[in-house]
């Protein structure tokens, strides 16, 4: 049977797919494994950008604010360092204080939001990782009811079982 007729049969009616047969209810199972797999890209790509964020602003402070430079930061005996931070201090001006606190007060409201961004992303592909398991376990048990083994039953690709349906 081809995989277009496949989505065309009703819910209690099964597909054949090579040898094997895949229950409608598989098929549902795997398209909706198949979807938070995509979520999970998309969850991923948000942990990436905020990891990218902390790691550019944490740049900015270490290189501006090397711990062996903090001495030398206050006393005005030396320069402070490379960074953008740094080169508000330069002058050695009043105003060159406020705008290098500022500055450090913004780094650290733009790793605060960085890392509360990647807390929430990682605890979201927590979640997300319960609910496939969840899922992968039912389309385990449904295969195996179908004939299937368990190995080839955990083994299957869900993108492919989902397009059986399509």
């Amino acid at each position: 049977m081809s995989d277009r007729r496949c989505g065309a049969l009703t819910e209690s009616v099964a597909c054949s797919m090579g040898e094997r047969v895949v229950p409608a209810r598989a098929r549902e199972l795997a398209g909706a494994i198949s979807a938070l797999f995509t979520r999970d890209a998309a969850i991923v790509a948000r942990l990436n950008d905020a990891q990218q964020r902390l790691r550019r602003t944490n740049d900015q402070l270490w290189s501006g604010l090397h711990p062996d430079a903090l001495g030398l930061l206050y006393d005005g005996i030396a320069a402070s360092g490379t960074s953008a931070i740094a080169a508000l201090d330069s002058d050695g001006r009043r105003d060159a204080d406020t705008a290098m606190l500022t500055a450090l007060q913004q780094a650290h409201w733009s790793i605060h939001r960085a890392f509360c961004d990647y807390q929430d992303a990682s605890e979201e592909r927590r979640k997300l990782a319960v609910e496939v398991g969840e899922l992968s376990q039912q389309l385990t048990e449904t295969l195996r009811g179908a004939g299937w083994s368990t190995q080839n039953a955990r083994q299957a690709d869900v993108h492919q079982l989902a397009r059986a349906a399509a």
